[in-house]
């Protein structure tokens, strides 16, 4: 009896000893089934998430691509609207403005009125004047003078700079309705009368002159003699130059110009405007009467014949 009894416990602890592997076989076989689906979920987010970025991807590519589809028109487009100035830029004259417009024209009327300007010697002339007024208004600071000598130079002073700002800058191309030329003639004719007035005025209100006086005034015929030399330099402008004709006769008034405007299309067109009525023929208002005598005597029945 005692070997049955162990016999059975030894078979029940075999027994239990199988259950327990098979139930750990049977855990491990669900381990196994959870790592497979945990690892399967993996694979498949990491393909969702491989898929969703190749797609952004994708998507910037052609957004890049429209991009630089687009940049590549606009590139294009400015070419040719680059090259459209180019042929008028190229096709605009030297020596006049021609069609330029905005800063194409400043720069060209900059560049022609300074070169004018300094070629002519009209800039340097003028910046001679206006050192010689101002050294001399510095050698009269020491001295007493009449305060209409100062008053003089300063105004021909302030002048100078004014006609060299505005041909400087080009303003005088902008203004057209001042003749410039003549009126920088002027200018020079009267400044070279003040200053040698001034000289003169100068000259007779000082009996002893000191150095700066006698200095002063020589600067002040220096400048007058400048503005002098100014206006042979002017002349340059009017050489060459004609005006033209008929440039003082008026145009002509809207009863000479209706006047000619059927002449003009009689002209074109030769023929005579419609509504107007025929001139009759002379001859097919005339009277029997107006005849020869000798057809009226031919178309009359003779006496005596039936």
């Amino acid at each position: 009896m005692a070997d049955k009894g162990k016999k059975d416990k030894a078979k029940e602890a075999k027994e239990e000893k199988k259950d327990e592997k098979k139930d750990e076989k049977k855990d491990e076989k669900k381990d196994e089934k959870k790592d497979e689906k945990k690892d399967e979920k993996k694979g498949e987010k990491k393909g969702e998430k491989k898929e969703k970025k190749d797609e952004q991807k994708d998507e910037q590519k052609g957004e890049q691509g429209e991009q630089k589809d687009e940049q590549k028109g606009e590139q294009g487009e400015q070419g040719e609207q680059g090259e459209k100035p180019k042929k008028e830029r190229s096709a605009q004259p030297r020596d006049e403005v021609g069609t330029r417009k905005g800063c194409r024209r400043y720069r060209w009327e900059f560049k022609d009125s300074n070169k004018e300007f300094w070629v002519m010697g009209h800039a340097e002339v003028k910046i001679l004047s206006v050192g010689c007024l101002v050294g001399a208004m510095t050698m009269f600071t020491g001295t007493p003078i009449h305060p209409l000598i100062p008053l003089i130079l300063t105004m021909e002073l302030s002048i100078f700079c004014f006609f060299f700002i505005i041909y400087t800058l080009a303003i005088n191309r902008y203004l057209p309705f001042i003749l410039w030329p003549i009126s920088d003639i002027l200018n020079d004719l009267f400044s070279f009368v003040f200053l040698v007035g001034t000289l003169v005025f100068a000259v007779r209100m000082r009996q002893t002159m000191p150095l700066h006086y006698f200095i002063a005034l020589i600067l002040i015929g220096l400048a007058g003699f400048f503005a002098l030399i100014d206006i042979c330099l002017q002349r340059k402008h009017f050489r060459g130059k004609r005006m033209k004709k008929n440039a003082l006769v008026p145009p002509p008034g809207k009863e000479a110009e209706e006047a000619e405007k059927p002449d003009a299309e009689k002209s074109e067109t030769g023929k005579p405007e419609a509504g107007k009525p025929k001139a009759a023929k002379p001859e097919a208002g005339k009277p029997e009467a107006a005849k020869p005598a000798a057809v009226a005597a031919e178309g009359a029945p003779k006496k005596g014949k039936k």
